[in-house]
């Protein structure tokens, strides 16, 4: 005989059922749904051109840490520095792309790209922010000369446009265009 706390089982979910009926909320806190939550993007500024981290770049900001220069490099190359034993080149860009320089130093801030022998050291202005990519710019804003080859889309938001930054080519032509020095 059953008593009345007792009934009859109910089927479970599979696991993969259980995990695909979940909906999550929708963020009133930030505004933003879980599908752009997933697009989500880093960028950084420099003398007021906005680039974007690239997606699977590993990225970090280095407070306060020596900058070794090298004798006889260009204005651009800072010089390098030592990175958990791995000797990183640091770039200010903004002589490069004949950008003005503001006498904000202590607001600049050496963001590192990438890790192990691929890594790179950028000056920029500022701290990286959350930058939005959801409305594709139909054509390239006026870039500089130097800048445009690694460049390939730009997205806008408010007055704020972020450009899709291939740093990889841009920093491996500038070594190249180094080796060619000597």
């Amino acid at each position: 005989m059953m008593n009345k706390f007792e009934k009859t089982p109910r089927r479970w979910l599979s696991p993969s059922a259980a995990l695909n009926r979940f909906k999550p909320p929708h963020s009133i806190a930030t505004g933003i749904t879980p599908v752009e939550r997933q697009r989500a993007r880093y960028g950084f500024q420099i003398g007021g051109i906005g680039l974007l981290i690239g997606q699977d770049t590993g990225s970090e900001i280095l407070e306060r840490t020596p900058v070794y220069p090298l004798p006889k490099a260009p204005t651009w190359l800072l010089g390098l520095v030592n990175l958990r034993g791995n000797l990183v080149p640091v770039f200010d860009v903004k002589p490069l792309l004949e950008l003005e320089s503001d006498d904000a130093q202590d607001k600049r801030r050496l963001l590192i790209l990438d890790g192990g022998d691929k890594a790179v050291g950028i000056m920029i202005d500022g701290l990286p922010q959350l930058a939005a990519t959801n409305n594709a710019l139909s054509r390239l804003p006026p870039l500089p000369v130097a800048l445009r080859p690694y460049v390939a889309k730009a997205y806008a938001r408010d007055d704020t446009v972020w450009l899709e930054f291939n740093h990889h080519g841009f920093f491996e032509a500038l070594g190249g265009s180094m080796a060619g020095m000597g």
